[in-house]
């Protein structure tokens, strides 16, 4: 397994066409935390997911994970130091195989392809998979091609993830085995960023969260803090939230 590291994100800034997506953002993630990061839609989370994962280059600040500098490097190079993601829209290769897509991921650390295919029967079976791993990706349902997603990041070995609204479309009950599966991703020795808009399931799910609202950081603290604080329920929670949770 590849060293652990902490994420680092020092006055981030990025504006496209005068629009500023985000202002000065700082945030960080220390090995084995489990971190969210919440705010209304467009608020600049994605940006930052972006900014982060080397698929856009912000216009100021620093991003460093284990102590080194992200700023500039490609995606793949930030994947090989242990720092991945997952996407909002999934698309996976529909014409391969779930195990193939899983497979592909495993190349990201080794170049032997019976090695990729073991370590991806064994992701498979971690994220609830494996009776599916022969068929093609295409004819997943909604909450398995979410789980295929993970199992694709999580195929690079990551010691950082990245989740970009991994429960959006999902039932109740679907969100909360995946609510279990990021719990056993970080019990696995792999820490986790976080964007979700189901409050409640952020709430229970991670240790520390982050509020976006326009670009900038309102707010960061543990979730019972963040749930009472009056800047985050005006920007987003709303006060029928506050109230509910209050009863």
């Amino acid at each position: 397994m590849a060293e652990v590291r902490d994420l680092v994100v020092e006055k981030v800034s990025k504006s496209f066409r005068g629009l500023q997506a985000l202002s000065e953002v700082s945030l960080r993630v220390e090995p084995g935390e489990i971190v969210g990061l919440i705010g209304p839609n467009g608020a600049g989370k994605t940006t930052l997911f972006n900014a982060v994962s080397g698929f856009m280059v912000p216009d100021q600040g620093r991003v460093a994970f284990g102590g080194q500098d992200l700023i500039g490097r490609k995606p793949h190079e930030i994947c090989k130091l242990g720092l991945t993601r997952t996407f909002q829209i999934v698309k996976p290769f529909g014409n391969l195989s779930v195990l193939e897509n899983v497979a592909v991921g495993g190349f990201n650390h080794t170049l032997r392809p019976g090695v990729a295919e073991e370590e991806s029967w064994r992701i498979l079976e971690f994220v609830g998979l494996a009776p599916k791993a022969l068929i093609p990706a295409r004819n997943l349902t909604t909450p398995d091609r979410k789980r295929l997603e993970m199992a694709r990041a999580l195929a690079t070995a990551p010691t950082l993830l990245l989740l970009d609204e991994v429960m959006a479309g999902l039932n109740p009950t679907e969100k909360e085995e995946v609510i279990g599966l990021v719990k056993k991703v970080r019990s696995a020795g792999t820490s986790v960023l976080i964007i979700e808009h189901a409050m409640r399931v952020i709430m229970g799910l991670c240790d520390r969260i982050y509020v976006l609202d326009y670009g900038c950081l309102i707010a960061e603290g543990a979730p019972k803090a963040i749930s009472s604080n009056p800047k985050v329920i005006e920007a987003y929670l709303g006060k029928e939230y506050a109230t509910a949770e209050r009863h």
